[in-house]
C-alpha cells in the first residue's frame, strides 16, 4: 500500500490515507475524487486525484457507469444520479435536513446571510445543507463540500463539543493546521484557546478564517447523546454579529432540535440507533439545553 498526499481541497482522496488494495476501496477513491468540487473529470485527472493507476481507474470507472454511480460523457466522467437518490436516504442526515431546511430559510430571511448546517467528518466539516441568496452565494461552500474544521466557525464549535475532539485536533496538528487565508488559525495553542472559549460561550465566531472579508457565527445543534451538528450564518464582516444574530441562531437551533426529537420518536425506523437514544444528555457549560420534544 502507498499513501496519498494531503491537501486542503476537502477530498478524502487528497488526505494522508493508505491507498486500499480492495476493489471497493479503490472505487470509493474514484468517487471521492469529485469532492473538491469538480463536476466532470477526464480519466487522467480521475486517476491523479484518486491515486488509482490509470488502467485500474478505467476498469473501475466502467463498472461504476454500469451501476449508475458514474455517468460518462465522451472523455469525461461525472457523478451518477443514483448517488443522489442513495444520498437522500442516509438516515443520519435525512431527518435532520428535512427538519432544518425550512427553519434555515426563515433564518436567511431574517439575517440575509448564507446559512449552513454542518457536521464533523474526520478533521473536516461536511456541509449538509445551505440556504443563500443570489447576492451571497459563497464559492467556498456547497452541499456535500468539506472544509478543514480548524478554519471554520462550525468546525471550531463541533471540535469543542466532540467527545473525541482532542483526537481530531491532534490529527489536524500532526499534519499541520491548514491555512485557507492569512487569518486562519495555524497555532495549536491559539486553536485550543478558541475551542475552550467556544465550549464556554456556546458559540464560535470566525473572522476571515475561510475567506477574506467574511465572518461566520456558529451554534451547536444537539442531536441526542453526545452527537452534534452546527448551524451558522456567513456573510460580510459588517453583517455578522453575535450581538445581533446570536439569539436568532440559538432559537433556530432549538427549533431544529425539537423537530428532530419529534421525528425520531414518531419514525424510529428512519434513524440510526445513536440518534434514537433517549433524548439528550447535559450540554457543556455555555451551551443552552435543548427543549424536550412536544
Amino acid at each position: 500500500m502507498r499513501r496519498t498526499k494531503g491537501t486542503m481541497m476537502g477530498s478524502y482522496a487528497d488526505e494522508d490515507v493508505l491507498l486500499p488494495n480492495s476493489v471497493l476501496g479503490k472505487a470509493q477513491l474514484l468517487l471521492a475524487a469529485f469532492e473538491s468540487g469538480a463536476d466532470r473529470l477526464r480519466l487522467s485527472e480521475l486517476s491523479r486525484r484518486s491515486g488509482v493507476p490509470k488502467a485500474s481507474a478505467y476498469r473501475l470507472a466502467q463498472e461504476l457507469v454500469r451501476w449508475g454511480l458514474l455517468d460518462r460523457h465522451g472523455e469525461t466522467y461525472e457523478l451518477g444520479i443514483r448517488l443522489f437518490h442513495l444520498g437522500q436516504r442516509v438516515a443520519s442526515s435525512s431527518v435532520l435536513r428535512t427538519v432544518a431546511r425550512p427553519l434555515m430559510a426563515d433564518l436567511f430571511t431574517r439575517t440575509r446571510t448564507a446559512v449552513h448546517l454542518s457536521v464533523l467528518d474526520g478533521t473536516h466539516v461536511l456541509f449538509l445543507e445551505k440556504i443563500a441568496g443570489e447576492a451571497n452565494v459563497l464559492t467556498h461552500s456547497y452541499i456535500g463540500g468539506r472544509l478543514p474544521a480548524s478554519c471554520t466557525a462550525t468546525g471550531q464549535m463541533l471540535l469543542a463539543l466532540a467527545a473525541d475532539g482532542p483526537e481530531r485536533v491532534a490529527a489536524l496538528v500532526d499534519k499541520g493546521l491548514p491555512a485557507l487565508t492569512p487569518r486562519s488559525v495555524t497555532d495549536p495553542q491559539a486553536l485550543a484557546q478558541r475551542l475552550s472559549r467556544a465550549a464556554r460561550q456556546g458559540y464560535a465566531l470566525e473572522i476571515e478564517g475561510v475567506r477574506i472579508g467574511d465572518a461566520s457565527l456558529a451554534v451547536p445543534v444537539a442531536l441526542g447523546g453526545t452527537e452534534y451538528a452546527a448551524l451558522s450564518i456567513t456573510g460580510p464582516i459588517a453583517q455578522v454579529s453575535a450581538d445581533r444574530h446570536l439569539e436568532a441562531l440559538r432559537a433556530t437551533s432549538e427549533s431544529i432540535e425539537r423537530g428532530v426529537a419529534r421525528r425520531t420518536q414518531e419514525r424510529p425506523s428512519h434513524v440510526t440507533p445513536r440518534a434514537a437514544r433517549a433524548v439528550r444528555g447535559p450540554k457543556p457549560a455555555g451551551v443552552r439545553p435543548a427543549h424536550a420534544a412536544s
